[in-house]
């Protein structure tokens, strides 16, 4: 490495560090990823769309798909079901994502009662006590590394097909790992899953946001797994933030938000890949659904589960059809 080569690679980290400081969009809130997002963002070689591309290859779809979705960074989502062994699925991606010196985004997705409303992705931990052990074993696998997460989508959101006594219990599971994220994986950077524009209001997400401990987080995401433009999103995500009175920053997915939504959650047509994500720390746009993963047996795709990779459902994304 020559010194001029040196010298820009420290000059990218400390611009990063210093767009990372406090703006009215960013909370000054654990600062330690900021150097890894100076590399950009983490490309998972398996993940569903670089899967089927491996094992299809001489498909006529394969080279729009690679190209596309399958050399994209997005997010890695842990379901409690993903992987047998959680703690060493989790230290093997965050640990292959720092030996490649990029920054790695995980989903954490196995409440109780997961996905109480939509029932595509109905499941989740069986307990309140095998949730919070599944969640220190995530933690405790990212360890000190640095790492984005993307914390329990639909959470917030679901609380009208849930009794006060659920609602009560997840609020405390959330504080439960918020708490162990904060101690256990000091350097991650945590978003609370706040819903979509076409939810709820910014004021009743942001009082469930303060309750489920977003004060121990960088703050929050929205749009997950929806189709809501990036400019309707964003002004959602400021007008939460508003409501909140206290720093925050947000993270917004992008990866299937290109035409905007037309009203429906569940596997719509028309719709196509948003904005490619970004590593810029002062307002974050992640591909944190994987597009092509179905949103389950629904729309266009009403044979797929929820979460199965589908090569059509990606062609049109791609495409816009």
């Amino acid at each position: 490495m020559t010194r001029r080569t040196a010298a820009l690679m420290m000059a990218a980290v400390v611009m990063v560090m210093v767009a990372a400081a406090p703006t009215a969009d960013a909370a000054p809130l654990v600062a330690a990823p900021a150097a890894t997002l100076a590399w950009g963002l983490y490309v998972d070689p398996q993940l569903p769309a670089a899967r089927w591309v491996a094992a299809h290859p001489q498909d006529t779809r394969a080279a729009a798909i690679r190209t596309s979705i399958g050399r994209q960074p997005m997010a890695h989502w842990f379901t409690g079901t993903s992987d047998a062994d959680l703690g060493k699925a989790v230290t093997r991606y965050t640990a292959a994502a720092k030996t490649a010196g990029k920054m790695p985004v995980l989903v954490a997705y196995n409440l109780p009662l997961r996905d109480a409303c939509g029932a595509e992705s109905a499941g989740g931990a069986a307990s309140p006590a095998a949730y919070r052990k599944w969640i220190t074993t995530f933690a405790t696998a990212i360890g000190s590394r640095p790492a984005i997460v993307i914390l329990e989508p639909d959470a917030l959101g679901d609380f009208s097909c849930m009794t006060t006594a659920q609602v009560t219990a997840r609020l405390g599971l959330l504080n439960a790992a918020t708490t162990v994220l904060a101690a256990k994986a000091p350097n991650t950077w945590t978003y609370i899953d706040a819903g979509h524009a076409n939810w709820n209001s910014p004021a009743i997400v942001a009082k469930r946001l303060l309750s489920a401990g977003v004060a121990r987080t960088r703050g929050f995401a929205v749009n997950v797994s929806n189709y809501i433009g990036t400019a309707d999103s964003r002004t959602y995500a400021k007008q939460v933030k508003a409501a909140l009175h206290r720093p925050a920053g947000y993270v917004i997915d992008t990866s299937r938000n290109g035409n905007g939504s037309n009203g429906q959650w569940c596997n719509p047509s028309g719709r196509k890949l948003g904005k490619r994500s970004t590593a810029d720390p002062a307002a974050l746009e992640l591909w944190i659904k994987n597009p092509g993963n179905s949103d389950g047996g629904c729309g266009i795709a009403p044979t797929s589960k929820a979460g199965d990779f589908s090569p059509t459902l990606a062609q049109r994304l791609i495409t816009g059809t």
